[in-house]
């Protein structure tokens, strides 16, 4: 009896994100992740003592901080980034369902139905689209100090400082989901994921 055929790589594996979308995450995180590194040098005496040199850290923090929104610019020429930026950007009734369902903590796949993306991917891109712009706006006044009044300074030092320890936060449980999720980030490393997983994580999404 002759073998059963195996079934062709597009049945069992499935395209999640493009190679522009891949290079785009990867960049942002490796400036995200500079810009984490260098305000701990700057703002931790323990970590400050380790470099000593002050000028330089605030030098590379500026650059890679001002340098942030650009991987995403870039990549906005691909047709499937600009698909997936819509939809983080619609909420649906199963997104309201999903975070009902998390609140409740019911871990039952079927009371959390999403689509390409979860509810909890969706709050996570938009605050932290945010949070990247307030993070921009604010380091600007810092550091060209002569463009704006010394209150204004002054408050901009505070939000910057404050809503720098919240994105490191989020950023730490945003690696924590990431490390606890292989297929999810064998996803953003390769562009493609298992087809039972996206059955499972992401019964609503039909690639």
């Amino acid at each position: 009896m002759s073998r059963r055929p195996e079934p062709p790589r597009s049945a069992t594996r499935l395209r999640r994100f493009s190679a522009a979308e891949r290079w785009a995450h990867r960049t942002t995180a490796v400036l995200m992740g500079v810009c984490v590194l260098t305000a701990a040098f700057l703002y931790l005496p323990a970590f400050a003592e380790l470099v000593g040199r002050r000028a330089l850290m605030v030098t590379v923090h500026q650059w890679s901080g001002v340098a942030l929104p650009v991987p995403v610019l870039a990549a906005l020429g691909s047709r499937a980034l600009r698909a997936d930026l819509g939809l983080l950007n619609r909420f649906g009734p199963h997104d309201r369902r999903w975070l009902r369902a998390v609140l409740r903590r019911d871990k039952r796949p079927a009371s959390r139905p999403s689509h390409k993306f979860n509810a909890g991917q969706k709050l996570y891109a938009a605050w932290a689209a945010g949070a990247t712009l307030v993070m921009l706006g604010t380091g600007l006044m810092m550091w060209f100090t002569h463009l704006t009044p010394p209150a204004w300074r002054t408050s901009a030092t505070f939000v910057h400082d404050w809503l720098a320890l919240t994105l490191g936060v989020v950023l730490a449980g945003h690696i924590g989901m990431a490390m606890g999720d292989p297929e999810a980030r064998r996803g953003m490393r390769t562009g493609s994921v298992a087809r039972e997983w996206a059955e499972r994580e992401h019964p609503l999404w039909r690639p």
